[in-house]
């Protein structure tokens, strides 16, 4: 079981935990106990083969992520407000058309703040700093993640969201404890780091500096609209990029150079993570154990984020 790679992700009052042919999510109600939904999931390399190649299946790995993970939050966004059921009462959950529409909103405000923005505003500083390609993609990416850090940062002055940040804090902490072969307790958890290196928040970051290299290939003399339309074309190759960088850095983090190289992703989780409860800490060993139990000791070296 040690061998078996699992990621995670916080929901709304619980954590989502992904092992390789498993998915499980643990929330608390108001009540206090603890709801959970649990699923095998047939990874998609058995039934496509390609998804296994290199860059294909990081790509691959966003989009499935960014479904499972509004999934998860509608299932646990239920579960958070119910305080008893009442017989007969059925949960609404979204619709497979209003989950498409939400992915659609989430994915499209994401490129508009990350991508076209920060595009649009270094157009206006070209007669600032000149016309050379290496300077506009260089102010580009800079603009990019100061939008994307500036973001992180406002919302986690949020309440609601701080505890969402205490639930990641959880699942970081429960998959260190799962890693190192330790009991599934509060107490063997509790000692463990929030910062893991294959967090989705360093993944974000790995994007936004691959981006700066994959973008400076688009001609500077294209048109706006041509140069904000491929930026949407090459997002499945920067996400791929961008796994395999993670991929690499993670069976590599006791080597100094990867550790230097994985500090500002770390480093941008201590915005993304705070130090959870022991009750949270239970959601989260909670969700790991469903989410093992349903994987029945399947091994791969499948990175999930």
């Amino acid at each position: 079981m040690s061998k078996i790679n699992i990621g995670g992700q916080a929901v709304i009052e619980g954590v989502m935990m992904r092992a390789p042919r498993s998915l499980a999510i643990a929330v608390r109600r108001p009540t206090g106990d603890i709801v959970v939904r649990k699923e095998e999931v047939i990874p998609l390399s058995e039934r496509f083969p390609i998804v296994k190649l290199p860059v294909v299946r990081g790509a691959v790995a966003l989009f499935s992520s960014l479904i499972t993970g509004i999934k998860a939050l509608n299932f646990s966004a239920n579960e958070a407000m119910v305080e008893e059921e009442k017989e007969g009462e059925e949960k609404q959950e979204l619709s497979s058309w209003a989950m498409a529409g939400t992915m659609a909103v989430a994915f499209g405000f994401g490129i508009l703040l990350f991508f076209i923005l920060p595009l649009y505003l270094t157009k206006l500083l070209t007669p600032i700093i000149g016309t050379s390609n290496i300077v506009f993609n260089l102010v580009d990416g800079v603009i990019r993640v100061v939008v994307f850090i500036l973001y992180i940062f406002a919302i986690s002055r949020m309440n609601d969201i701080q505890r969402v940040f205490q639930y990641h804090g959880a699942e970081h902490k429960s998959i260190f404890a799962f890693e190192a072969g330790d009991a599934l307790t509060v107490e063997n958890v509790r000692k463990y780091s929030c910062l893991h290196p294959r967090c989705g928040t360093s993944f974000l970051l790995i994007v936004m500096l691959v981006s700066i290299v994959v973008f400076s290939l688009i001609p500077k003399l294209w048109p706006f609209y041509l140069k904000a339309g491929s930026r949407i074309v090459l997002l499945p190759l920067i996400a791929g990029l961008s796994y395999e960088l993670l991929k690499w850095s993670a069976k590599n983090d006791q080597s100094p150079i990867v550790r230097l190289l994985i500090a500002p992703g770390l480093g941008l989780q201590r915005l993304t993570t705070r130090e959870p409860d022991d009750s949270q800490l239970e959601v989260a060993i909670r969700s790991m154990e469903e989410a093992l139990e349903v994987n029945s000791g399947y091994k791969d070296d499948r990175l999930v984020i």
